[in-house]
Order: structure tokens, then sequence, then C-alpha cells
């Protein structure tokens, strides 16, 4: 993963009243961790721009004006594209790296693509929107926008903070190598305007104290919150999603699978039915015998190894059918009717989310795995539709290893916002995020993370009791914490002192 997902922050409970207009000034770059030929690739994902719902209704109450300056991509949220007091500046993005282009050459442009780069956002920052009171910049990445954005600050004498994610040259060494020259230029850069910012926000603890021991950088850590329409779907918003996308679903990537065999075995021409639903009259209900949902975002990148999730679902398969003494031999019909039936253990469906450079090479792969009682459907949803289906799902599950060891990943943020308990890969600080046993588990193998599904989803959906008990962990931590308190004991204290001492 290396999914990074964003959150935007908003000032509107750090001035006066008497002080009715104000501009603040965003710059972001959504991207992932895959390198082309050592260079950034930037990517929007509709996770990313959801969370600038929060400074939505932090503009309305206070009657700001936003800028944002980003790279185009996917449309972001309706609530932000529509909203008068949002102005978005899209940049041109860098064009593809060609695969042709000589080795000799790639070196080059490692140099000339910052540079062009820092021009452009310069002339944005400078130039095409007015002067705010603070640049808020997220961290990754780090060249050349901390450059472009400490210099107009200084220029536009604004405020200039930082808000740390990841740490930009651990991503560049995941293409490069930690001995590559330019890691260890991109790190020195990072470091020293890092230094330079007026104040700073992270959000771990573990990098809090990174950058405090070996940066010399105090940084408050204001750890994520999901924006107010992450939440669990109703059943009738469960019935309208499923109706939209069941086409889809009922689409294998081989001849047939699990799912694809119900539509031989049903009458579900009806339009009411769906693999998870049935609507009579007005009466909604959840079918006994449906799959049980299990969601994951990915960027499609080295970084996240999505063959752990492959092998899981396999082993899960392989686990049911031996356990279940299944004969190979039976009826093709008998047999996809019994599998039908759930017995035990449900079939499972994958809804696998997100654009990357290796969608398709997995595709591929999953089109040639013999599954009997998995599905994988790869997905690319609105950003209105994205928080339904999480909602809706029964699990989610994350591949997120951070490159740094030091950073959270968002789209646990997101599921736990919707009531869904995760199954994550385990490092070093994702018990800030994941705490086992009461909203997810972890997970270190891809053995280890079948095991999980056995022990979750046996007697799906009436008697699985350790996924309810994961499932009740989620709902009560989801009400103890939101954006609104993270802010106010947080980030207000920090930013309020940074553009009072900066205006003195």
């Amino acid at each position: 993963m290396l999914l990074h997902l964003f959150r935007f922050f908003c000032l509107p409970f750090l001035f006066s009243p008497l002080k009715k207009r104000m501009l603040l000034s965003i710059f972001y770059q959504l991207f992932n961790s895959n390198f082309s030929h050592g260079m950034f690739k930037t990517t929007r994902l509709n996770l990313a721009f959801l969370h600038i719902f929060e400074v939505l209704l932090r503009i309305i109450w206070a009657h700001l004006v936003v800028d944002i300056v980003a790279y185009g991509g996917s449309d972001p949220h309706s609530a932000v594209k529509e909203h008068k007091s949002i102005h978005i500046h899209e940049m041109t993005q860098w064009p593809s790296n060609p695969k042709s282009l000589p080795k000799i050459l790639r070196p080059l442009l490692l140099i000339f693509k910052p540079l062009v780069q820092f021009v452009m956002l310069l002339w944005y920052l400078c130039v095409k929107i007015p002067a705010p009171d603070v640049f808020i910049v997220q961290n990754p990445p780090s060249v050349p926008t901390l450059v472009a954005v400490k210099l107009a600050s200084w220029i536009r004498r604004s405020a200039f903070v930082i808000d740390w994610h990841n740490f930009g040259y651990t991503l560049l060494a995941l293409s490069l190598g930690r001995n590559s020259r330019f890691v260890a230029l991109y790190h020195w850069i990072e470091k020293q305007f890092g230094k330079m910012a007026n104040g700073s926000l992270c959000v771990t603890r573990a990098m809090q104290h990174e950058l405090a021991q070996n940066w010399g950088i105090s940084a408050t850590v204001l750890y994520d919150q999901p924006p107010e329409f992450f939440r669990p779907a109703s059943l009738e918003e469960k019935h309208k999603l499923f109706c939209g996308i069941d086409k889809s679903l009922r689409t294998p990537y081989s001849l047939q699978d699990c799912l694809s065999n119900e539509v031989l075995t049903t009458d579900d021409d009806n339009p009411n039915v769906t693999l998870f639903t049935t609507q009579t009259h007005t009466d909604i209900s959840l079918k006994w015998n449906r799959p049980a949902l299990i969601v994951s975002s990915t960027s499609w990148t080295p970084d996240e190894d999505f063959s752990i999730l492959l092998e899981a679902a396999l082993m899960y398969d392989r686990r049911v059918s031996a356990l279940l003494n299944e004969d190979d031999l039976k009826r093709e019909d008998v047999f996809w009717q019994e599998i039908k039936g759930g017995k035990q253990y449900p079939r499972l469906l994958f809804i696998i989310t997100g654009k990357g450079p290796e969608k398709e090479k997995y595709e591929q792969k999953i089109a040639k795995l013999n599954l009997k009682r998995v599905a994988f459907r790869t997905m690319w949803l609105e950003p209105e539709d994205y928080p339904l289906l999480l909602g809706s799902a029964d699990l989610g599950v994350c591949l997120h290893t951070s490159s740094s060891g030091l950073d959270l990943p968002m789209k646990v943020v997101d599921m736990f916002g919707c009531g869904l308990p995760v199954c994550a890969v385990s490092y070093s600080c994702i018990n800030e995020l994941v705490e086992v046993d009461k909203n997810g588990l972890l997970f270190s193998s891809s053995s280890e993370l079948a095991d999980q599904f056995m022990m979750l989803f046996k007697g799906f959906p009436g008697e699985c009791d350790e996924l309810k008990s994961l499932k009740q962990g989620v709902l009560a931590s989801r009400s103890s914490v939101n954006w609104a308190t993270e802010w106010e004991a947080n980030a207000k204290p920090l930013i309020s002192k940074v553009i009072f001492e900066n205006s003195s």
C-alpha cells in the first residue's frame, strides 16, 4: 500500500470571529510508492480526496477560503468539488517515462523532473493563488515540494507547517536501494528543509520519537480519523449498492467461479435479488447463504505484497475442501450447489479497489487459480460509493507495509470508521491503530492470514462469534474519538501558535 491516503487540515477554530476571511493553501501530491525508473509515479486514489470533507465542514462554520494545489486524476467528492469556498488548482502531470529510454539518460531525468516540478509549483504558490496565512504541506513527497513551499512561505510571509505521514527517502530507497547517492541526497534535503518548518504534525508516536531523536524536529502527534460519511451502511444502502454492482460481481476472470455459477442454479434474474440481498415489496433482507464480503484497497505496487492475500485465499479454499471431505469427482452442478449452500464455511468474495501498475499482472494470476469457494473482483469506485462498500463488508484486509516502519495505513482508519474489523500485516507501529482481539488481528504470513479466515468465518453468517466480537470492538472505539476532538486537542494549539509567532 504503500497506499498514501491523505488527511486534510483546516483552520476555522484558530481565529477570532473578527477575522471573517482567511486563505489556507494546501499542497499535496497523491502518489504511490511505485517508482518508474527511480522517478515518482503519481496517481490519484479516490480514498484520498474524501478526507477533505472535514475541511469543508469547518469552512462552512468559519467562512474561510481554501485553495488546494494538486495533480489531477479521479474526481474528488462532490461536496468538495461543488463548494464555493474551496478552489482546486490542478497542475499538469509529468508524463510517464518511456520504457525505451536509455539507461544512461535516466539519472538526468532524476534531476530534470524535480526542477520542472519546482518551477511549476512555485508559480502556483506565489502567483496563481492569494497569499495565505499558512501553508500546510504533507510529506512525502519531499522533493521538490518542501523546497518550493519553504521558498513560497518566505516570499509571501506565510507560516509553513509540515504534516509528516512518512519519510520520502525511504520510499525512494524501495526502488534505488538504501545505498544510492540519490537516496542520500533526498534524505539530506528532506531533513534540512523539514527543520525549517514553523511547526510539524505527524501520524504516530513512533514517528514523533524518530523526528525528535534523529532529525531534531519537534512534532505533535495527530492521529488520522475518518470523515463522518465513513460509517456502517444501512440495509437499504447495502441493497442499493449491491444492485448497482451485481452484474460485475457475477462476471468471473476465468470461465466460472463460485459466484458466476449462482446464475446457473437460481432464478436471480429478478432485479431485486442480488448475491447478498433480497427485496420483496418494501422489505429487504440479507441472504442466509450469501458469501462473506472481504474488502481491501491497494495501489498495486511492489511495497504491497498482494501475493500474500492470494496464497491465503488458496489455503482457505483447500483447507475447507479437505475439512469437508469433498469429492472432486462429484457432478459439477451438484458440486456448485453444495458450495452455494455454505455448510460450515461460507464462500468468500474479495473486492479489491484501487489502480496501479501491477493490477493487470495480479488479475492474470487470479484467473489461473482453481478456486472452488473463493472469488476475486477488482473495482474502481466513485468517491461516494467507497464508504458504502466498506460499510457493507464483513472484514477488511490491509497489506500495507511501511517503508519507514513509522506510518499508519489510512485505509484501516476508513474501515474502522465504517465499523469494519481488519486483518492487517504486522509491523513495528501498527499496534498504535490495530488492537489485537479488540478491533482486528495482525498477521505475518499467508498461512497466518488463512488461519484467521478459518476462525473468523466459521459458522458465517449466524454463528461467527469471533467476527462479531471484533465488530463490536470497532463500533465501541469508533464512538470514542473523532476529527473534532483530535483537532481541538492536538492540531489547533500548534497551528494557532505558529500563525501568531509568524505574524508578530
